[in-house]
């Protein structure tokens, strides 16, 4: 795959912080609610969860733009699943183990989802991430044959079919999942390969980049805070009042475009903090299954509450301290936890070195070469 490039790699770990204040915002009730009156910290909140929104887009741009010029291999899909099945059913046996949780009251398909997590789709994102890679030898060759005029095309549609009316019509339509789904990850990976073979305008320069992603942010929020006051006299705009704030509106891919493209002229200098920013990088994915975790996902919260305070009683004025500190320590936490699960996973690559479940995975890999 080449030398690692440090700023796309910050980039993911902006990424990977911004899921997790996404989520943050999300189980602290800092956000305003439909029927529910808002306070400066939940203004605050929808602030900067329009920021943060464009995430999990920018995660997938990422992708798009390095798998479609590097080779697929089926040891990395191996690596992905088993890297989801490591937390999936290790963390609650070290939940039980040590008392956190006992597992009483809990039926049947909580083991399921413990087994088979990418089956029950215990975690979304790596559900529809395992299946965006596994098609991603296809989509290379077709992207990668087709012509620059073709490719718009084909984007111009899955643009159109996914975020295109619902970005303006406030009704939730059949087939819309919010971009939560592979299809709207099959989209976003199409524009990321597009920029890596033919560039994008939107993006030629950085004060281009950086004015369209803040420029969409802000009118996320603007979008997302009007639709809040008109829905409270009026009561029509809940479901649209949420509509800014999904994967597949139109702004909030067009933000991530625009974040995405501003890393190009991001330039980290060579030495310690590259090396660190390369180091962490690859732990991110880790972060998003430890702290997204059917055991722990609506705890962890509570778990940094007990230990800072509660959100609500911080006001606005330690609404950021408080986010940033529970962010920065589950962050820490869910590096530092995948960092042992890569020591393991290293360990066993080289006890399989020689083997011939080894020799098979490479055989496969040189099928694709």
């Amino acid at each position: 795959m080449g030398k690692r490039q440090a700023n796309y790699e910050l980039l993911r770990i902006i990424a990977m912080f911004m899921v997790v204040t996404l989520h943050y915002l999300s189980h602290t009730g800092m956000l305003l609610s439909a029927g529910a009156g808002g306070s400066v910290s939940q203004v605050l909140g929808m602030l900067v969860e329009s920021f943060c929104i464009v995430a999990v887009n920018v995660y997938v741009l990422i992708s798009g733009y390095f798998l479609v010029k590097s080779g697929f291999k089926v040891k990395r899909v191996l690596i992905l699943v088993c890297q989801v099945l490591f937390y999936a059913t290790l963390i609650p046996l070290i939940m039980m183990g040590t008392g956190i949780f006992s597992g009483e009251g809990e039926g049947g398909y909580r083991i399921l989802q413990y087994i088979f997590p990418l089956q029950t789709e215990h975690y979304w994102f790596a559900v529809s991430y395992v299946f965006l890679y596994l098609f991603s030898p296809i989509v290379n060759a077709a992207a990668k044959s087709m012509s620059r005029r073709q490719l718009q095309i084909t984007i111009a549609g899955l643009i159109f079919l996914f975020c295109g009316w619902k970005s303006v019509i406030p009704v939730r339509f059949a087939i819309d999942r919010f971009g939560y789904d592979f299809g709207w990850f099959l989209c976003v990976y199409l524009i990321g390969a597009y920029i890596r073979l033919h560039g994008c305008r939107l993006v030629g320069d950085a004060r281009r980049a950086w004015g369209l992603y803040a420029g969409c942010a802000l009118a996320i929020f603007a979008i997302g805070s009007g639709a809040y006051l008109i829905n409270d006299k009026t009561g029509l705009l809940t479901y649209y009042m949420e509509v800014p704030y999904h994967y597949n509106y139109i702004l909030c891919l067009l933000g991530a475009v625009g974040l995405f493209g501003a890393f190009r002229y991001v330039k980290v200098p060579e030495g310690k903090i590259s090396e660190w920013i390369c180091k962490l990088s690859p732990l991110t994915f880790g972060v998003y299954l430890f702290h997204e975790h059917i055991d722990i996902r609506n705890e962890w919260v509570r778990w940094m509450e007990d230990f800072i305070g509660p959100a609500a009683e911080a006001g606005a004025g330690g609404f950021i301290f408080h986010l940033l500190a529970s962010v920065l320590l589950v962050y820490a936490a869910g590096s530092f936890i995948d960092a042992v699960r890569l020591n393991i996973f290293r360990f066993a690559g080289r006890y399989l070195t020689g083997r011939k479940v080894n020799a098979w995975v490479d055989a496969l890999d040189e099928e694709f070469r």
